[in-house]
Protein backbone atom coordinates (compact mmCIF):
# COMPACT_ATOMS: atom_id res chain seq x y z
CA UNK A 1 0.00 0.00 0.00
CA UNK A 2 1.83 3.48 -1.29
CA UNK A 3 0.10 6.47 -0.17
CA UNK A 4 0.03 9.64 -2.37
CA UNK A 5 -0.95 13.17 -0.95
CA UNK A 6 -3.00 15.57 -3.51
CA UNK A 7 -2.79 19.12 -3.24
CA UNK A 8 -5.49 20.71 -4.48
CA UNK A 9 -7.28 24.40 -4.81
CA UNK A 10 -10.94 24.19 -4.93
CA UNK A 11 -12.40 27.71 -5.70
CA UNK A 12 -16.31 28.53 -4.66
CA UNK A 13 -19.10 30.36 -6.52
CA UNK A 14 -22.64 31.75 -5.33
CA UNK A 15 -25.72 31.21 -7.69
CA UNK A 16 -28.55 34.10 -7.51
CA UNK A 17 -30.04 32.48 -4.06
CA UNK A 18 -26.34 32.65 -2.40
CA UNK A 19 -25.85 29.40 -2.32
CA UNK A 20 -22.42 28.02 -2.51
CA UNK A 21 -21.38 25.36 -4.57
CA UNK A 22 -17.89 24.02 -5.23
CA UNK A 23 -16.07 24.75 -8.55
CA UNK A 24 -13.49 22.68 -10.55
CA UNK A 25 -10.55 21.31 -8.35
CA UNK A 26 -6.94 21.99 -9.55
CA UNK A 27 -4.34 20.22 -8.03
CA UNK A 28 -1.09 20.57 -7.44
CA UNK A 29 2.47 19.01 -6.95
CA UNK A 30 3.01 20.66 -3.22
CA UNK A 31 0.59 22.89 -0.80
CA UNK A 32 2.95 26.01 -1.65
CA UNK A 33 1.00 25.86 -5.22
CA UNK A 34 -2.07 24.65 -4.03
CA UNK A 35 -2.35 27.62 -1.20
CA UNK A 36 -1.31 30.44 -3.82
CA UNK A 37 -3.64 29.30 -6.59
CA UNK A 38 -6.26 29.03 -3.74
CA UNK A 39 -5.53 32.70 -3.24
CA UNK A 40 -5.62 33.73 -6.52
CA UNK A 41 -9.07 31.87 -7.35
CA UNK A 42 -10.15 33.75 -4.38
CA UNK A 43 -9.82 36.82 -6.26
CA UNK A 44 -11.04 35.86 -9.48
CA UNK A 45 -14.90 37.31 -10.74
CA UNK A 46 -17.43 34.94 -10.24
CA UNK A 47 -15.49 33.48 -7.32
CA UNK A 48 -16.89 33.69 -3.73
CA UNK A 49 -13.91 32.08 -2.22
CA UNK A 50 -11.56 29.31 -2.18
CA UNK A 51 -9.53 26.19 -0.18
CA UNK A 52 -6.59 24.78 -0.55
CA UNK A 53 -6.62 21.25 1.20
CA UNK A 54 -4.48 17.86 0.77
CA UNK A 55 -5.79 14.71 0.63
CA UNK A 56 -3.63 11.11 1.32
CA UNK A 57 -4.46 7.65 0.68
CA UNK A 58 -3.88 4.84 -1.87
CA UNK A 59 -5.29 5.60 -5.60
CA UNK A 60 -4.56 1.96 -6.59
CA UNK A 61 -7.44 0.53 -3.76
CA UNK A 62 -9.59 3.92 -3.44
CA UNK A 63 -8.83 4.78 0.00
CA UNK A 64 -8.31 7.60 0.49
CA UNK A 65 -8.34 9.69 4.17
CA UNK A 66 -10.40 12.73 5.04
CA UNK A 67 -9.15 16.36 3.70
CA UNK A 68 -6.69 18.76 5.51
CA UNK A 69 -7.43 22.08 4.99
CA UNK A 70 -4.34 24.09 4.26
CA UNK A 71 -6.25 27.46 3.82
CA UNK A 72 -9.03 29.19 2.77
CA UNK A 73 -10.21 32.61 1.31
CA UNK A 74 -13.49 34.07 1.49
CA UNK A 75 -16.99 32.86 2.04
CA UNK A 76 -16.30 29.19 2.12
CA UNK A 77 -18.50 26.93 3.68
CA UNK A 78 -17.86 26.17 6.87
CA UNK A 79 -18.65 21.84 6.35
CA UNK A 80 -16.22 20.99 3.64
CA UNK A 81 -16.93 17.09 4.70
CA UNK A 82 -17.92 16.18 1.58
CA UNK A 83 -14.19 17.22 0.02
Amino acid sequence: MTDVTYYVALPFTADELGEVSPGTAEEFQGPTHAMRRAEALARTPGVVGAVAFSRCGDPMIGEFKDATVLRSFGNVPSDLSGM
